[in-house]
């Protein structure tokens, strides 16, 4: 079976030279350009790194407060009791429960962007791994996603502004969102700066080798931009 591309698709395809690497305000700039959709595009980034995902000191996971958010409505549930669930719903998150919200999700219900737990509520929600690990939603204390109850306001918030979570997939590739294509260019870099800056801080003490070997810039549509290491790896948020 042949796939059709179409007219705009193929126009943005020329705009890139597949050979060639571009830096960080190249890229984004001709992300830009190439949108072709009625959509507001998102953007992502690709890194693909040296990393042996089969050893555990090798693994590599976390999450990153974007200064510009990811311009969308975050729905935010959290799994609180008591003064945690209070402090939990004054902070604007949309879903918020204890037993109740666990059955409920237990039986397949994952309508919400991000899911936090209260540290002691871990007993019950470690059983939703098997429907919330799969869609990447599933709480952990090194991507910030179980916290004390003290934190729970402040979680809720980050979630909302725009905290995003990245990990390595099978291949040893992260792939994360760093806003939409609709966004200023500057706002972009910044975002690509925030996330660019803590993987590099978030190197596993097992990595050996080169630790990042290409980094791809794309929107949800478009074409793949192969980004300059050394000035990508550079950006920092300081």
């Amino acid at each position: 079976m042949v796939t059709k591309v179409g007219k705009k698709h193929r126009e943005a395809l020329t705009l890139v030279d597949r050979l060639a690497a571009y830096s960080p305000e190249e890229a984004i700039a001709l992300a830009k350009k190439a949108a072709h959709t009625r959509f507001d595009e998102t953007v992502e980034l690709h890194v693909r790194t040296g990393l042996d995902v089969r050893h555990a000191d090798q693994q590599l996971r976390g999450s990153v407060l974007l200064p510009h958010g990811l311009g969308k409505t975050v729905r935010v549930l959290v799994f609180a009791e008591g003064e945690g669930a209070r402090a939990a719903q004054e902070s604007g998150a949309e879903f918020v429960g204890g037993d109740d919200l666990v059955k409920k999700v237990e039986g397949g219900w994952t309508d919400f962007d991000v899911a936090l737990a209260q540290r002691e509520m871990m007993g019950k929600v470690g059983r939703l791994g098997r429907v919330l690990g799969p869609r990447g939603l599933m709480p952990n204390p090194r991507s910030g996603t179980v916290v004390d109850e003290q934190d729970i306001a402040r979680a809720v918030r980050d979630a909302r502004q725009g905290r995003v979570e990245y990990r390595l997939d099978r291949s040893a590739i992260i792939h994360v969102p760093i806003g939409k294509i609709g966004f200023e260019e500057d706002k972009l870099l910044e975002n690509l700066a925030a996330i660019i800056e803590t993987i590099v801080k978030s190197r596993p003490a097992g990595a050996k080798g080169q630790f990042v070997r290409s980094m791809t810039l794309a929107t949800s549509m478009g074409p793949g931009i192969k980004l300059e290491p050394g000035s990508t790896l550079a950006l920092s948020t300081t």
